[in-house]
């Protein structure tokens, strides 16, 4: 396993560097160019209950958060906007740290020089070559922040709580990318029977996403350190993924992104941005 996982490594680090190549001899181009306008969906704020009570222990106990209105984006980041990030910033020397980790070969984008690319093919596919700093960068970029888990969960439940995004239906085929291999995930915005009533895609399924918040226990205080980015400790991600089963991609379900891991064995992880609204 261990080393079928490195030939496939060693493959795509090969087709990247030749991507990243033809990148730097021609130029801007739809290798790297984001396609598609950011849309931001407004979220009102007031109070929900976040966490489940009948689920996994880290979810109990339910507990009344209060948020202002925000702002979150309608489908993750992607790989032509994560490069075209890079090439506006000098990620080795950030002050944020590590923005981009290209030594898995999950990562979908290449550098030669100073010169990054989404690999073709790969664009619109949601960004996993970030660190949770480059997420929080990118973010920065736009005026924008990571949500938090309070804000993300509140985005894929509503204020009635949803069991999942789009509803009570359990998960099929037409509205998520789970049961399937690891790295086996699809383009943002795939799964449109999926999206929340708001109209917010991809919050379960595909690739799981960073939020801001730390990973302790409930009740969710944002007072308590949790959303200190200074602070250590392994950050929560929503979502799930594409190997998730169909009860991990409930929109109370937490997880962690693993900050500490080999990148052989990290799960990917994309992200999208929010906002407090005006």
């Amino acid at each position: 396993m261990q080393i079928g996982n490195l030939a496939w490594a060693a493959g795509w680090t090969s087709l990247s560097v030749l991507l990243a190549f033809v990148a730097s001899v021609l130029g801007p181009g739809p290798v790297d160019r984001p396609a598609d306008p950011v849309v931001m969906i407004r979220v009102p704020g007031g109070p929900f209950l976040l966490g489940a009570e009948d689920d996994a222990p880290d979810e109990r106990p339910v507990n009344r958060v209060e948020l202002g209105t925000f702002e979150i984006d309608r489908l993750p980041v992607v790989n032509a906007q994560f490069a075209s990030f890079l090439n506006e910033q000098q990620p080795d020397s950030a002050a944020e740290g590590v923005l981009v980790d290209l030594d898995s070969g999950a990562a979908k984008i290449a550098k030669l020089g100073s010169r990054y690319a989404a690999l073709a093919g790969f664009e619109r596919h949601p960004v996993v070559a970030e660190t949770w700093q480059g997420a929080r960068a990118y973010c920065a970029a736009r005026g924008a922040r990571l949500p938090t888990e309070a804000e993300w969960e509140r985005a894929a439940r509503g204020p009635d709580g949803r069991t999942y995004p789009w509803g009570e239906e359990p998960p099929d085929a037409s509205r998520a990318r789970f049961d399937y291999k690891l790295f086996d995930y699809r383009p943002v915005g795939s799964y449109p029977a999926g999206a929340t009533p708001d109209g917010i895609l991809d919050m379960a399924g595909n690739v799981a996403q960073w939020t801001s918040s730390r990973y302790l226990p409930y009740p969710y205080r944002a007072d308590d350190g949790r959303e200190n980015p200074d602070a250590s400790g392994e950050r929560v991600t929503r979502g799930g993924g594409a190997s998730s089963t169909a009860g991990l991609l409930r929109a109370s379900h937490r997880n962690i992104g693993m900050l500490q891991a080999d990148p052989v064995r990290r799960p990917p992880v994309t992200f999208r941005c929010a906002r407090d609204a005006e």
